[in-house]
């Protein structure tokens, strides 16, 4: 089931990226193009936010019942998990940043309840949108990261 989990939260992170893209360049036009808002923008916003809570638990369950969660990995004696580069990036700084992105992506679609102007929506969305891509980018374990890199597609033989 874990591993399960683990893979449903990797492919997770290409529907993020991908709504997300769609969402700024949506966010984008609107406001340089003196758009009036309209439903699409916001269900995309909203399709982005689904996808960004979903993928959230299921990393909280992965930080806390994985196989390195804080609930069923006992640390060797003596380590210590801001020492351990790998623990630290897993049970740290991945959670922690990608908690602030979900948080900008809420704030981001937010925007769209707000009574303001439209110009007012879509810049303020899309520079929580792009602040979360950011951050998304930084924190995603990479292949070609040392020590915490995991495959683009884990779980797929190739």
């Amino acid at each position: 089931m874990q591993t399960g989990l683990l893979h449903l939260h990797n492919f997770l992170r290409w529907v993020i990226l991908a709504l997300l893209i769609l969402s700024i360049l949506k966010a984008y036009a609107g406001w340089k193009g003196k758009k009036t808002f309209n439903l699409a923008d916001k269900k995309t916003a909203l399709f982005t936010m689904i996808a960004a809570h979903t993928t959230l638990l299921l990393g909280i369950f992965q930080v806390l019942w994985g196989r390195y969660g804080f609930l069923s990995y006992k640390l060797p004696e003596g380590t210590s998990v801001m020492k351990d580069k790998f623990l630290r990036f897993f049970l740290i700084e991945h959670p922690t940043l990608m908690l602030i992105a979900v948080v900008l992506i809420t704030l981001g679609h937010g925007m769209y309840k707000k009574d303001v102007s439209d110009e007012i929506k879509y810049k303020s969305a899309f520079l929580y949108f792009l602040v979360a891509l950011i951050i998304l980018i930084i924190s995603i374990p990479w292949p070609f990261r040392e020590i915490v890199g995991r495959p683009y597609f884990p779980g797929i033989a190739g």
